[in-house]
């Protein structure tokens, strides 16, 4: 593999890591914000590398600009709560203007637009503290708030958008009563969040603004390319060298939520059980007493720096868990502070019995290697493929009849991982291609002609398997070497690089970094595992809603695509796929787990669904009532088949903590697993011969 596609840049095929700058501490002058040289010789540098060199081919023109506008009016106004379709219409003569001031270097307009969006936000945050002294609000009045306005216009004019803010002061104290706040408490927790609001906009440099303008240029070509400022970048690096350490989750803003989109396996939040994707984080505390900040609202990096802290201290979070609403109750979670660790990422294995069969598990939660250790020149680093190996061995001499190998929630992580554990269980050959930005295809390979493994295999995936885990599903199915069974899979088929964008200027200095996809995978048998992700020969109906999450769900995602076949030998199989989904389908059918699954779904995807509430205290309260009754009745069926006593309430509205902590290891996280065992076990009985019974 061409390992060189830019001058001083090292291609990471790993999974991607989110990064954080500590917040500006005072206040900015508004007279300050207009762009400097340094930012304008940084747009001419940055926008010639993303022409050049990144994998999507995307002229700067009108087109793109319309693009741009549009993305960084919504990087500001996510909600669109503070814009009036007034100020859009005024915006309206940039539309096909800041293609020409990115490629000469002139950002007023953008600086102009930020200004505006901060004058918005003091009035809107004016009125806000205004209505809250008022505080004379109707809760039986028949009316509705739309908490999400993503798809919504933009209001059009000052009553319009005095009337959104109205219901959404009211819908902010209608949660915090349902939460049992009494008024003192309520008003001091609103006026403190919208204060902190317009202080942390104020906070805003020019940096800020310039940064959060070109990564409106770079997610307008593609959502994993964006720019962190040279002063990001160096508190960013200032935070490793002081060994700050998080609490093993990716993070990203949903509105004015903070959302865990991924939870790190072997890390902290990982180990509690009691941290989830998809749920909130609206409160963080430092250690088992500090004061718990309320951070609805604030940037994302603003977040995640509160969030780190010193290894083995103590932090607390206010969550609400996914799929609830926001007038649910909060669960507070104390986590102490730690570094992933590759014993905690380790691959693991057990064994379960069904069908008078005996199949061996294998649980990888990522795709490590110990990158120091084999640099130091160690003979035994840890590795993912080496650590596999020995579990196979030990199964293999317990006398199983299969394999399952469980990807779920694995993020992915190092390609040669991939690439290397996929030969131990087919003889030799290609397993990846990879196209660059340049047209040029290199084919990762396996070169070993052993297997460790050549009996019956089973993949199991889901919504959450990315990366490195979607290259050996795909690569185990095109070879036919097993069965992909569970959720189809994220789809992140991209290869990103971190570009030193100093490396360009005449003088060396310092101009930040610019995050670059520069290359896509393909399998051998030639299409992508881009946004279409792995698709399973057997799907399990807890698929419903994935395609609203993952690469899908992305805006400006490349598309799936396709590129000639590699030259490789399938293994000669033959499931009967239909027959195989059939039975599948009958037994899930049947079985009160995957009943439970399939309605906890179904809940959540309804939730999520949802745009708007009602500001009747009694309807609200009522619908948490039903919505928390229907969760324990299906917890207390299923803890009913199982001998167990019933709840008599769920802890804190939180149905994947019962999960986590109630049914592991036989219950709901085995569920899956043990169907998976079923699949793999109708298909060795599907291999072997019907023997004739003698008249």
């Amino acid at each position: 593999m061409k390992k060189i596609l830019i001058p001083g840049i090292i291609a990471l095929y790993l999974l991607a890591c989110s990064s954080a700058a500590l917040a500006v501490a005072k206040e900015v002058p508004p007279e300050s914000l207009v762009p400097d040289n340094t930012q304008r010789q940084t747009a001419l540098i940055l926008n010639r590398v993303l022409e050049r060199y990144h994998y999507r081919k995307v002229h700067l023109d009108d087109r793109l600009s319309e693009a741009i506008l549009k993305r960084y009016l919504e990087s500001l106004d996510p909600n669109k709560s503070f814009f009036t379709q007034a100020d859009i219409e005024r915006f309206s003569r940039y539309r096909h203007e800041l293609d020409d001031a990115i490629a000469s270097g002139r950002l007023e307009p953008a600086f102009d637009i930020f200004r505006a969006f901060r004058q918005r936000v003091d009035q809107r945050v004016a009125l806000a503290l205004k209505l809250l002294r008022e505080n004379h609000f109707d809760f039986t009045r028949k009316e509705n708030y739309r908490f999400d306005r993503e798809d919504a216009p933009w209001p059009r004019d000052e009553s319009a958008i005095s009337d959104q803010w109205r219901k959404r002061l009211k819908n902010d104290i209608l949660g915090l009563r349902l939460a049992g706040k009494d008024e003192k408490k309520i008003r001091e927790t609103l006026e403190k969040r919208y204060k902190t609001m317009r202080r942390r906009v104020h906070q805003l440099d020019s940096d800020s603004v310039f940064q959060s303008f070109v990564n409106a240029y770079a997610l307008s070509i593609e959502p994993h390319t964006s720019y962190m400022s040279p002063e990001r970048s160096e508190n960013f690096d200032i935070s490793m060298r002081l060994s700050l350490q998080g609490i093993g989750a990716v993070l990203r803003s949903d509105d004015e939520y903070t959302v865990i989109q991924k939870v790190v396996p072997g890390g902290p939040a990982d180990k509690s059980g009691q941290l989830h994707a998809g749920d909130r984080i609206v409160g963080v505390g430092q250690g088992e007493k500090g004061e718990m900040e309320d951070i609805i609202g604030w940037p994302l990096q603003d977040v995640v720096e509160i969030i780190r802290g010193k290894k083995d201290s103590l932090v607390r979070l206010n969550v609400l868990p996914k799929g609830a609403g926001a007038d649910a109750p909060l669960k507070t979670v104390l986590i102490q502070r730690d570094k992933i660790k590759l014993e905690d990422q380790a691959a693991q294995s057990s064994i379960i019995e069904v069908d008078g069969m005996r199949f061996g598990i294998i649980d990888l939660p990522a795709f490590y290697r110990d990158f120091r250790g084999q640099a130091a020149g160690e003979k035994d680093f840890r590795s993912t493929t080496r650590d596999v190996r020995k579990l196979l061995d030990k199964l293999q001499k317990e006398k199983v009849d299969g394999i399952i190998v469980d990807l779920r929630n694995n993020g992915g992580g190092s390609l040669t991982e991939a690439t290397e554990l996929t030969g131990l269980f087919i003889p030799h050959g290609p397993v990846v291609q990879v196209k660059d930005s340049q047209g040029h295809i290199d084919v990762e390979r396996d070169s070993d002609p052993e297997e460790a493994y050549s009996g019956p295999l089973a993949v199991l995936v889901n919504r959450n398997s990315a990366s490195a885990s979607e290259i050996f599903a795909a690569a185990i199915q095109d070879y036919g070497r097993g069965l992909i069974v569970g959720e189809p899979t994220f789809g992140k088929g991209t290869v990103q690089s971190l570009v030193d964008l100093g490396q360009f200027s005449r003088h060396k200095q310092d101009l930040g970094r610019l995050r670059l996809t520069i290359a896509q995978f393909f399998r051998v048998k030639g299409g992508s595992t881009q946004h279409k992700g792995v698709i399973p020969d057997v799907q399990f109906p807890t698929s419903e809603g994935s395609g609203k999450h993952g690469e899908r769900s992305l805006e400006n995602a490349l598309p799936w695509a396709e590129i000639k076949p590699a030259q490789y030998r399938p293994v000669n199989w033959s499931p009967q796929l239909a027959m195989l989904q059939h039975k599948h389908q009958e037994r899930v059918a049947r079985d009160p787990g995957f009943k439970f699954l399939v309605e906890q779904n179904k809940e959540i995807n309804k939730m999520e669904e949802r745009k708007e509430v009602s500001l009747v205290e009694s309807e609200r309260k009522k619908e948490w009532d039903e919505r928390e009754q229907r969760a324990l009745e299906r917890h207390n069926r299923l803890r009913a088949l199982r001998g167990l006593p019933p709840l008599a309430k769920l802890d804190d509205g939180d149905e994947d903590e019962f999960e986590e902590k109630e049914e592991d290891p036989e219950g709901i996280n085995r569920i899956m697993q043990e169907e998976a065992a079923h699949i793999l076990a109708d298909f060795i009985r599907q291999q072997q011969p019907v023997t004739a019974q003698a008249e």
